[in-house]
């Protein structure tokens, strides 16, 4: 098998994720080419959108979000995405297991004695019925289990109930509590039967490879891929990486020419292009991983994680973790105020 390099399978990366240059293509496209948007930070994926579209404005994804195009629901990893309509109806069946299971998982203790369909049952009527916040509904059902703390009810509803968060929660500018509807009240559909992962696997290396059954794994959440892989193998292609590691691709995803020339990039907290791996080398050093954790906000210097950075009034701060060219970055710090329509300027420190 051919060996490729961080730097080849950085290239691949930032043309999958739509950041070596920005497109011109409608949002929703974007959503769904990268399967979604981690979204718990809810003003976040305006930011992602913004580093990968040609003339993209916040109005677009309100749009979108107000029509019922894109939603917010928990998926990949039981954390919040901003998905398609159409992939969180396909999607949410084949991650409802995972959600299951780790919401068992923290909250094992407090859950003792809890029938978790009787809890679900009991739950979804008042999310159908209308949008309402996790505790609410926690402490509405909350009778039945008075050793339970209506928190942990609800955290645990948000796992056992396929819901989504509606406007004005995500809306560009505002500030609104997360409240709760049912898919099927948003969308007018249930929620089908889960697919089996096959379209995933192919979908994710488009989105993200080459890459690691380990990757598909760490990014998804889901376990027992392997029949999916089995059966994807004769559409696949296979390279090894410095590491020898089995790397799988899509027979036509881009290899671009590792020396390619990219712009600076900046990054909203939680972006998948650092956290949709199990080897993160190709995007960030390993002393800086722990920051994706954290919610850091990256700054992207020739493809990789480069520095990290805030704004606060009129001043966009960037902390860099090593020198580098600063002229492009402070250009596209200062265009990036200029989206937020801020009237500031982009200021660098330099970590020694």
């Amino acid at each position: 098998m051919d060996v490729l390099g961080n730097r080849a399978l950085n290239r691949a990366l930032m043309a999958r994720q739509l950041l070596d240059e920005r497109r011109a293509r409608p949002a929703v496209e974007a959503v769904a080419q990268l399967i979604g948007i981690q979204a718990q930070e809810p003003q976040e994926p305006y930011i992602g959108l913004w580093s990968r579209l040609d003339g993209f404005r916040p109005a677009e994804l309100v749009g979108l979000l107000e029509s019922r195009q894109v939603v917010r629901t928990l998926l990949m990893r039981r954390t919040m995405h901003l998905v398609t309509a159409a992939d969180c109806l396909e999607l949410r069946g084949l991650h409802q297991p995972m959600l299951e299971a780790r919401i068992r998982a923290v909250y094992r203790r407090d859950l003792e004695g809890v029938d978790l369909d009787e809890l679900a049952a009991a739950g979804e009527p008042h999310f159908a019925r209308a949008p309402s916040t996790l505790p609410e509904v926690g402490r509405a059902v909350g009778g039945r289990w008075p050793s339970v703390p209506a928190r942990v009810l609800g955290d645990t509803l948000s796992s056992l109930v396929p819901l989504v968060q509606v406007p004005p929660r995500g809306v560009w500018g505002q500030v609104a509590p997360a409240r709760n509807t049912t898919i099927a009240a948003w969308l007018g559909r249930p929620v089908p039967p889960p697919c089996v992962a096959d379209d995933l696997v192919l979908r994710y290396l488009r989105a993200f490879g080459p890459a690691s059954s380990a990757d598909i794994r760490a990014w998804s959440g889901l376990s027992g891929l392997r029949e999916s892989i089995k059966r994807l193998r004769p559409r696949l292609r296979s390279f090894r990486d410095v590491r020898g590691r089995e790397l799988l691709d899509v027979l036509d995803g881009p290899l671009p020419d590792p020396d390619q020339p990219l712009p600076p990039r900046f990054l909203p907290a939680f972006d998948n292009v650092v956290l949709g791996f199990d080897d993160r080398s190709r995007v960030i050093d390993n002393a800086h991983r722990g920051l994706s954790v954290e919610g850091a906000r990256f700054v992207l210097v020739d493809g990789r994680v480069a520095g990290r950075w805030t704004i606060s009034d009129d001043t966009l701060r960037v902390t860099m973790f090593f020198p580098v060219d600063l002229d492009p970055v402070v250009a596209e710090g200062d265009n990036l105020l200029a989206w937020h329509g801020i009237a500031g300027r982009t200021v660098i420190d330099v970590r020694e």
